[in-house]
């Protein structure tokens, strides 16, 4: 079962998909070039007309589904399935190992604080 939209789809094997399908897969959703996704990503790609052939063999291969074309977007539009997710997570590489400052310095990041570097590893030592 798809369970983005509902739908039943059948798919008869994990097929790989190209460096580029990749690329669409995780830029659809959200994610980096390690399938690593926030968690109120997106779900939508528009393609020109350079990646509509890959987005039309992913919508075949049950990695996407077609959403129709808009007045105001007049692209091929496509959202990615369940099936999608699992190959884009499947065929994204590993992410690499990061050391315990790179880790900190990642933490800092997501705390989104709107402290310097500096001054959050001060507030960091305090409540640590």
């Amino acid at each position: 079962m798809d369970f983005i939209s509902g739908r039943c789809i059948q798919v008869y094997e994990e097929e790989e998909v190209s460096p580029r399908q990749l690329e669409i897969l995780q830029h659809a959703l959200g994610a980096d070039e390690y399938g690593r996704r926030p968690r109120d990503s997106r779900n939508y790609f528009c393609a020109g007309p350079g990646d509509e052939p890959d987005c039309r063999e992913l919508v075949a291969m049950g990695y996407m589904q077609e959403m129709g074309k808009r007045d105001w977007l007049p692209y091929y539009n496509c959202s990615v399935t369940g099936a999608g997710i699992n190959a884009m997570l499947r065929e994204s590489p590993a992410p690499p190992k990061l050391t315990a400052s790179q880790k900190r310095y990642q933490r800092f990041l997501e705390a989104d604080s709107g402290m310097s570097f500096g001054e959050w590893l001060k507030q960091d030592k305090i409540f640590a």
